[in-house]
């Protein structure tokens, strides 16, 4: 398919305007000699970002809605207007690079099996983004995550089993779930296999739970979600999103309590659905207390 885009990426904007030009100028116009599109959806216009896009890449698809959509939603807008082979959901507080672009998708290209990847995610300060390579929580892995053991002991395959942290940073293996901050696939994986509504995102989540819903939907439908470590990109974590993290954390919780509700209480039973409500309250309750002993601002609940 030479005239078609071998990538389209696709970046939510939230009150971005300075994040969205260091992210938009680390991706490269073409890959393999082939197009790379771009396209910016804009759920909080008039704070500037579109400004930034519209003077210093005008290249770049732009698109207002003229209100905050939601994460799925907005996705699922760029989705519909793009057209690439394969397609990458970005974040616009990353930064990229073109040998991990070009790795990833040569992974994509080799192996049909691989539904979903992403590289490793680094902070600015050079730690590794944990959320980028995840198991699909058990009860088990929340209460060893919200009463530190799992940081305690982050060698430990049974304390640990959420973020896999005794696994190597710099390898490469199936996991349960990657960040919505990057997640790169086939087109025809997000149009056909998992579509939901017709669309790649559930739009029931306004933000949060959509990256991990789409994972075990992706997961359940035979396909392979890798984290390749070999290779990575810089994500500054936290920057488009509300500066209350309480909030943040609280709404983290919720989200993803709607998630197993959806996946794992499939016939709605009233019984299932208080043991996942009592599990995520007690869940999010012992992590922010922590977070207040310990006065942290920041809470890092999945």
């Amino acid at each position: 398919m030479p005239n078609t885009p071998v990538l389209s990426i696709i970046i939510v904007a939230y009150r971005s305007r300075d994040e969205i030009g260091p992210c938009l100028a680390s991706l490269p116009c073409t890959l393999g000699g082939r197009e790379v599109e771009v396209c910016v959806v804009d759920n909080s216009p008039g704070d500037g970002a579109g400004d930034v896009v519209r003077a210093g890449f005008p290249q770049v698809a732009y698109l207002a809605p003229g209100e905050n959509l939601g994460f799925g939603r907005a996705n699922n807008l760029g989705f519909a207007h793009t057209r690439g082979e394969f397609v990458l959901f970005l974040n616009p507080d990353t930064v990229c690079n073109a040998p991990a672009l070009e790795h990833c998708l040569a992974r994509l290209e080799a192996d049909v099996e691989i539904g979903l990847i992403s590289p490793k995610l680094v902070t600015a300060e050079g730690a590794m983004d944990l959320a980028c390579r995840r198991g699909i929580p058990t009860l088990w892995d929340g209460f060893c995550r919200a009463v530190g053991l799992a940081g305690a002991f982050p060698r430990s395959a049974w304390f640990a089993g959420y973020n896999l942290t005794f696994l190597p940073e710099d390898g490469t293996y199936d996991v349960g779930a990657i960040n919505g901050a990057f997640m790169l696939g086939a087109r025809w994986l997000f149009a056909e296999e998992v579509a939901e509504g017709g669309a790649a995102f559930d739009e029931r989540f306004f933000m949060y739970g959509d990256d991990l819903d789409l994972c075990i939907r992706v997961g359940r439908a035979g396909f392979r979600i890798v984290y390749d470590g070999r290779v990575q990109i810089t994500h500054l974590k936290g920057v488009s999103v509300a500066k209350d993290y309480q909030a943040m954390a609280r709404a983290i919780f919720d989200a993803n309590r709607e998630v197993f509700l959806k996946h794992f209480n499939p016939h709605g039973s009233a019984l299932v659905r208080w043991k996942y409500a009592a599990a995520f309250g007690a869940w999010k309750w012992i992590a922010l207390t922590r977070a207040r002993l310990r006065r942290h601002r920041r809470v890092r609940p999945l």
